[in-house]
């Protein structure tokens, strides 16, 4: 998701977009309907050609190209009947076999990269490593939806999100003036987030970064550029350098959870407001910022508790969900913990 500010602040969106973006090709079951002669979207020409300087003709002879894609609206749609929250299934999904593997060979085969983005943002590489896995099997899994038609069916078609998918179809257009490139010529997840990191268009603009130094950024075919964009993402949005994600949470037989869970995802619960509630660390270790209680809930299972510092709160910056950012934070762990193993192995 990039999401997320940078991916969508959509709850539905930022449980199964890793998930989704290899359904179906774009083109499939497209409508035939000629976006560029309706009303609204001459409206929308007429704006950004008056603050952006754009050609009118051109943006109605490329808006025209846009095919309206009805699945793209079925994905993004939340069904009608929430399903029940999980976070047992949802960590199934990506603390898994494959992700941890080919995340240690992604760690290998990129390491001196890694370790530049770490020094230059402070980052770790495991973060970096396990965001990429999240969002696209690392680079294996990027959507294959034309952004263009995408964002157009979802910005004229999608009432519930039009503003913001409106915002996003002006931003691919800056993107691809600034890139020279057509912007027909970007592909995409369903809800137009483009390439190993899924940043949508917005996000491209604003953090992307050319992190090889080629004079070109490039999210599809070369992870170098990916990995320094998302640790600059991370960085932006106030990442802490040497300092913790979470920690589990141990509750007493008397705990009062549930205030403290309603406070929100963002860090302001004080230590002594914790232990008034009857919760510590599990480490032992003595909170010393603030923090907050997150609660994963598995049907039929006790609840799992985690105090979050201002890390775990960035993470959610790319993905507005608790349980992506804990599946973030545990694949990385996971990963670090196998590759130090491995490294130990060798050496030994």
């Amino acid at each position: 998701m990039t999401g997320i500010t940078a991916h969508l602040p959509l709850s539905r969106l930022a449980c199964t977009l890793a998930l989704s973006l290899s359904f179906g090709l774009g083109s499939a079951s497209a409508d035939t309907e000629n976006y560029a002669e309706r009303e609204d979207v001459q409206a929308f020409i007429s704006d950004l050609s008056a603050r952006h300087g754009f050609d009118a003709g051109q943006l109605s002879r490329t808006i025209g190209q846009a095919q309206k894609l009805p699945r793209v609206i079925s994905l993004i749609t939340p069904p009608t009947k929430r399903g029940v929250r999980s976070w047992e299934r949802y960590r199934s999904r990506f603390i898994e076999r494959i992700r941890i593997e080919r995340g240690l060979d992604f760690w290998d085969e990129y390491a001196p990269i890694l370790q530049a983005a770490e020094e230059r943002y402070g980052v770790p590489a495991e973060i970096i490593v396990a965001i990429i896995g999240v969002e696209t099997v690392y680079g294996r899994h990027t959507g294959n939806f034309e952004t263009l038609s995408a964002l157009t069916t979802l910005a004229f078609d999608y009432p519930p999100r039009a503003d913001l998918f409106r915002r996003e179809l002006e931003q691919l257009f800056l993107l691809a003036r600034e890139q020279g490139r057509e912007p027909t010529s970007y592909s995409g997840s369903y809800a137009g987030a483009l390439g190993y990191p899924q940043f949508l268009p917005s996000s491209m603009r604003a953090y992307a970064v050319d992190f090889d130094a080629n004079g070109v950024i490039d999210f599809e075919d070369n992870p170098l550029d990916a990995i320094g964009s998302v640790a600059n993402y991370l960085h932006a949005h106030g990442w802490q350098p040497q300092a913790p994600v979470a920690v589990r949470a141990r509750l007493s037989l008397d705990a009062s959870p549930a205030p403290l869970v309603a406070a929100g995802i963002e860090p302001t619960l004080s230590a002594d407001t914790l232990r008034d509630a009857g919760i510590t660390a599990a480490d032992g270790e003595a909170v010393t910022a603030p923090i907050t209680l997150v609660d994963l809930e598995t049907p039929g299972a006790d609840v799992e508790y985690w105090l979050g510092y201002r890390n775990f709160y960035v993470i959610t910056r790319y993905n507005r969900s608790s349980f992506y950012a804990m599946s973030v934070f545990e694949l990385a762990q996971t990963i670090r913990a196998r590759r130090l193993a491995l490294n130990l192995a060798v050496s030994g």
